[in-house]
């Protein structure tokens, strides 16, 4: 791998045709590879990458190629290169500033669904630009807070409503700060490491340790990406009520206990994907509508408290290696495309 890297670092330092690319090749493994870069044709543009986001959850069934066999399509990101489980070039949080193209956008930041490589040509459709109010860092975010959006249209919480978050991690944390937006909602967010308390206050929620569980609440959203979360969401859904399962877990089983008073209950599993927009909206606003909603929401200062460790994109192999065996932070973690 060293050699691979070190060509790609003098690439990506003295050329202007070729790019440096993240490609994963086994469970934790991955090389830099040199990609060719042309010229853009009409309706498109060349990026220059300032930042990509690693998102967690995703990148880190991929890493351990753990993308389940019958999802191999449905989880193919907009610009991916080769097929799960390996080789692949995947990654969809990409901020970066358009050096070629139409003048509307030339010289602005634009986010796209783009995996992790210093610079690329796409159409135009698919930049989003950044609002100037939204420091190109934080619009890694962009993400997060769409799958928010829509979590949040499917799980439907109204005014004065208690809401239960299980999970601090990104995706429960951006979930938490967008319902505190809704006029008298209260919400709660459940999770297992009581350091996150700072966190989950700071976004203007309450905070709940596994140990010490609030009561019903009206709505409850599982993203903690865990059996036990995912039993304890169920334990705090009210009579009639459902839970919105946010986390996705691959191909690992999730055993959960479905006895005890989950039928008499009338308790209701409801899934939430970002793949394709919720049905209370799908009918009225596009992927793309979703997106830039998602950037304008992220003016919100706030959101930095998602935004973890940042790494050189030298770093990706190590940054790769956490997220096959599970110490990569559970925040956002940055990668900086700047450093030559």
């Amino acid at each position: 791998m060293g050699d691979t890297a070190q060509r790609v670092v003098e690439v990506h330092a003295d050329r202007t045709d070729a790019a440096a690319a993240w490609w994963t090749t086994g469970p934790g493994r991955g090389e830099f590879r040199s990609e060719p870069v042309r010229s853009p044709g009409p309706g498109e543009a060349s990026v220059r990458t300032l930042w990509t986001g690693i998102s967690r959850g995703t990148e880190s069934l991929v890493a351990r190629g753990l993308v389940p066999r019958s999802e191999h399509e449905r989880m193919r990101a907009p610009f991916q290169d080769g097929d799960f489980p390996f080789p692949v070039k995947y990654g969809y949080l990409n901020v970066g500033v358009v050096e070629e193209g139409p003048g509307a956008l030339r010289g602005g930041t634009v986010f796209a669904l783009f995996p992790h490589q210093s610079r690329y040509v796409a159409p135009v459709e698919a930049l989003v630009p950044v609002p100037a109010g939204v420091p190109a860092r934080r619009a890694v975010l962009a993400g997060a807070v769409e799958t928010a959006v829509n979590v949040l249209w499917d799980a439907a919480p109204a005014l004065g409503d208690r809401v239960l978050v299980v999970g601090a991690g990104m995706i429960g944390c951006a979930v938490a700060r967008l319902a505190c937006g809704i006029p008298g909602v209260e919400v709660t967010v459940l999770d297992v490491d009581p350091a996150k308390q700072r966190v989950a206050e700071a976004l203007g929620a309450r905070f709940a340790h596994v140990a010490d569980p609030p009561g019903e609440a009206d709505v409850v959203i599982e993203a903690s990406g865990s059996t036990a979360g995912f039993q304890l969401a169920l334990r705090g859904a009210p009579t009639d009520g459902e839970v919105v399962v946010a986390s996705w877990y691959g191909a690992d089983p999730v055993p959960l206990e479905l006895g005890a008073d989950f039928h008499s209950r009338r308790l209701t599993i409801r899934s939430t994907q970002v793949g394709a927009v919720a049905a209370s909206r799908r009918a009225r606003r596009s992927t793309r509508d979703r997106l830039t909603l998602a950037l304008r929401l992220l003016e919100d200062p706030a959101f930095d408290l998602l935004l973890g460790a940042t790494a050189s994109w030298r770093r990706l192999p190590e940054v790769t290696a956490a997220l096959a065996d599970g110490t990569a932070p559970e925040l956002c973690q940055s990668i900086d495309w700047s450093t030559r």
